[in-house]
Order: C-alpha cells, then sequence, then structure tokens
C-alpha cells in the first residue's frame, strides 16, 4: 500500500475504526461490513485479508478473556461465556470446506476474488434491507449452511452470515457473540497459516497505525452491544443493507468495467 495518496489511507483508517466496531458490537461482519469500502479503495483483497485477520485474532482474544474474567467475578459457579459443544460441532462439518476455500483465495486472481466478494455482500445485503435472514430449519440445511459459510470464509473471511444462521438458533443469546469469536479465531489461524505458508505478505508495518484505529471502534463496539442484547434493531441493519448493496454495485462496476 505503499503508492497510496494520504486521502485513502484516511479512508482505509476511517473504515478499519467501523469494522472494529462493527466486529466487537456484532461479534460478527468485522470482514464482509468493510471489504466493499476496502475494496473500493484498493482493489486488492489479499492485501487486506491478513489485516483483518490479525485483528480478529487480537481483539477476540482480549474479549474472550475479559469477559470469561468478569463472568468469574460474577458467578461463584463459572459458566463459560462460549458454547464449546456447539462449537466443536461446527468445526467438525466446516473444517474441511474452510481449506479448500483456503486454497482458493490463494489460487484466485485478485479482480476474479473481488467480483466474488461483492456478489455474496449483495446478497447478504438483501437479506438486510428485508429483514429475512438466512435461516435453516433441520440438520441437513444447518450442515449445507456451515459448509458453505466455511468454505466463503476461507476464500475471504466473508462467511459469517450463513453460519450465523445455524449458530443463532442452537447457542443461547448471552453465549453467541463469545462462541463467534471463539470460532472465528480457530478459521482465522488457519487462513493466516495458510497466508505464511503461500508467502503472502502479513502487510506487518501497516498494523502500527490500524490496530489502534481498529481499537477506536472495538471500544465503541462493546457499549454498544450490551444495548443490542436489551434490543431488537432492524432499522440500523436495513439501513446498512442499502449501504452495503450500494457499495457492492459500484464494486461490481468497477471490477467489471473494460
Amino acid at each position: 500500500m505503499s503508492d497510496l495518496h494520504y486521502y485513502q489511507y484516511l479512508l482505509i483508517g476511517l473504515i478499519f475504526i467501523w469494522s472494529g466496531f462493527v466486529r466487537s458490537g456484532l461479534g460478527f461482519g468485522g470482514a464482509v461490513l468493510s471489504l466493499p469500502f476496502l475494496l473500493l479503495v484498493y482493489n486488492q483483497p489479499v492485501v487486506f485479508l491478513p489485516l483483518i485477520s490479525v485483528q480478529l485474532l487480537v481483539f477476540s482474544s482480549i474479549t474472550l478473556f475479559l469477559n470469561n474474567r468478569k463472568s468469574e467475578a460474577a458467578n461463584r459457579v463459572h459458566q463459560s461465556t462460549v458454547d464449546w459443544r456447539y462449537l466443536r460441532y461446527m468445526l467438525a462439518i466446516m473444517i474441511v470446506p474452510k481449506l479448500l476455500g483456503v486454497f482458493g483465495l490463494i489460487t484466485l486472481p485478485a479482480n476474479v476474488l473481488s467480483i466474488i466478494i461483492f456478489v455474496v455482500v449483495s446478497v447478504y445485503a438483501m437479506t438486510y434491507i428485508f429483514n429475512k435472514p438466512f435461516r435453516s430449519n433441520n440438520k441437513f440445511i444447518d450442515a449445507l449452511f456451515l459448509m458453505a459459510g466455511g468454505y466463503i470464509s476461507g476464500t475471504s473471511l466473508i462467511g459469517a452470515p450463513l453460519i450465523i444462521a445455524v449458530a443463532a438458533q442452537h447457542i443461547a443469546r448471552e453465549q453467541l457473540r463469545d462462541t463467534l469469536f471463539a470460532l472465528w479465531f480457530i478459521l482465522v489461524s488457519i487462513k493466516l497459516a495458510a497466508f505464511m505458508y503461500a508467502g503472502v505478505s502479513l502487510q506487518l508495518i501497516h498494523h502500527l497505525w490500524l490496530l489502534p484505529c481498529a481499537a477506536i471502534g472495538h471500544v465503541i463496539g462493546l457499549r454498544f452491544h450490551t444495548k443490542m442484547l436489551k434490543a431488537e434493531t432492524p432499522v440500523f441493519f436495513r439501513v446498512l443493507g442499502v449501504t452495503l448493496l450500494l457499495v457492492s454495485a459500484l464494486g461490481l462496476w468497477k471490477a467489471l468495467a473494460p
């Protein structure tokens, strides 16, 4: 990213603040709700995915540690904030598709991967706009959603809505975010290992200024999450969906333009 203009660095910093806010506020979406904006600034997914991955590892581990310490202090009999039983079930189904997706990320051209990301995000945006999130009703469809989410997560880290369609129906609301954080931590560790094996740059120098940006959003998101547990926010998701659809449409036009 050494060839960018100053205003592009500013936009990237703001987007990472947004990414940190969404990740800690919702427990998911740090990638799916920020990648379309990042790719409009600089159309290189493999540059941003290592940055997002490392940030997810850092902030998910901090949040899990602090939440479990808080739970221990509040309860004599400690109850984990993570549903480990269902987490193991999801991982067993997702691990092979995840690895296949990681291989696809390494071999696909950047332009093709960008088109895939924008198409997937457009579908997600429509579900937010019409308040019709992906839902599964039986174990077979659960498994399909988890495998598809694992594969998409392997290619671009944006498989969260499919995974949450399953997880939200089987995990208690107060455990959902931290269970997802634990899942993302494992899945992202696999992706980072693949990056290092393939010789993909982890953009370490840019973590020096982007981690503080994400930290600002993370702190704001933690406060938002506490309030969101007490109330539903369909209007927020509808506005978010419209914004994402417009950004994705612009991104597709840019990627497909001759």
